[in-house]
């Protein structure tokens, strides 16, 4: 790999656009990636809340430009 990351000089917009870069090459290999025991626990916990009217989801496109408005 060889490259050096200095997170104390990324701006806070190159820190995000790095995140999703790393996100984006770890879902290319999602199938390759185990997923721990309890993350089936927090994810069926997640869709039972949904279900029953106690959370609701939003597009991650409309997420992450809420969230990069409010930086």
């Amino acid at each position: 790999m060889g490259q050096d990351l200095s997170l104390e000089d990324m701006s806070i917009e190159e820190k995000i656009k790095t995140m999703e870069d790393i996100w984006d090459d770890l879902i290319s290999h999602a199938e390759s990636l185990p997923s721990p025991e309890w993350h089936r626990g927090v994810l069926e916990n997640r869709d039972k809340a949904l279900a029953e009217g106690h959370e609701q989801s939003i597009d991650w496109d409309v997420a992450k430009k809420a969230l990069k408005q409010d930086i």
